[in-house]
């Protein structure tokens, strides 16, 4: 087409309706780029409102009292009574939440390898990779549930085992997800060159692809510690809470969110106050975890 045909073909108003799309796009453009921002400001005021009460009414009994002393009977209102602590729900909660990663993030990294190398376009694999998705999301309460009818039922009472086994359950799925999105960003020519070398395809895996996805496999646990520290409905069902330290594994056993739970429901404004600085607690520790889980996603980038 020559131009003289061309200068024809494309008319004034061609060029009136393609302005005119322009304008349209770009206001669309703007609208949606400032429902964003009002998104963005309404997220941040109600976390930063959280926050703000979280540190508010929790900060007044954050000392070395709370940290080390055991639950104490409600003061009525007598300033000279001996304050409670939360010593025995911080270390169940370590206690318990330290073998659900235990348990949980060997299987998690098994089935993540299983799903990454080994089961890529299969069947079985894709019905394995959605029932670790509807895990992922499935309310922990159900978790608490299952574990209840086939531990704390059959053996006739709740126990810290319980309740590591259901916090181990919600630890799988979230380890698995990273595990496989981590060692399927390898690329395959390094795969391929270990293969060549002559090294089996274990060996391949355990000695080259975990070494390259070492820092993301570990943000993965961090995280899901990070998810299970703060679980109260699963441990409900399973490990009951304890108002003692106790070490003992076929027991009911304390943890922050059931203290919590417990204290901000007696009624009485020092439990309260205590169940106050309890949330603050999982609140740092949490922020705390996912920071360090931040900066190595920095570092592996």
């Amino acid at each position: 087409m020559s131009a003289t045909t061309a200068s024809r073909a494309f008319q004034p108003k061609d060029v009136a309706a393609s302005r005119a799309l322009g304008r349209r796009r770009r206001l669309v453009d703007q609208l949606v780029r400032v429902f964003c921002i009002i998104a963005t400001i309404i997220g941040l005021f109600f976390l930063s409102s959280i926050m703000v009460t979280l540190v508010w009414r929790g900060i007044a009994t954050l000392d070395w009292v709370t940290l080390s002393r055991e639950f104490q009977p409600t003061a009525y209102g007598d300033p000279d009574a001996p304050r409670g602590g939360l010593l025995h729900a911080i270390l169940g909660t370590l206690v318990q939440s330290g073998m659900g990663i235990v348990i949980g993030t060997p299987i998690g990294i098994l089935v993540g390898t299983y799903l990454s190398e080994y089961a890529r376009g299969s069947r079985f694999g894709d019905a394995v990779r959605f029932v670790s998705d509807v895990l992922l999301s499935a309310p922990s309460v159900l978790v608490g549930l299952f574990v209840y009818q086939i531990l704390v039922q059959p053996v006739g009472g709740f126990s810290g085992i319980a309740g590591a086994v259901a916090l181990s359950i919600l630890v799988i799925p979230v380890v698995v997800r990273t595990t496989e999105d981590m060692l399927q960003l390898i690329p395959n020519t390094l795969r391929e060159a270990v293969v060549a070398l002559g090294a089996p395809k274990w060996k391949m895996v355990t000695l080259v692809c975990y070494r390259a996805a070492l820092s993301g496999m570990v943000t993965g646990v961090l995280l899901a510690f990070a998810r299970i520290a703060g679980e109260t409905a699963p441990l409900l069902l399973t490990s009951f809470g304890n108002n003692v330290i106790s070490w003992n594994l076929f027991g009911a056993m304390g943890s922050l969110p059931i203290s919590i739970y417990q204290q901000a429901n007696s009624g009485f404004p020092d439990l309260i106050q205590v169940a106050w600085t309890g949330a603050l607690l999982i609140t740092l520790g949490v922020l705390a975890i996912n920071i360090a889980a931040r900066i190595l996603v920095a570092r592996r980038k």
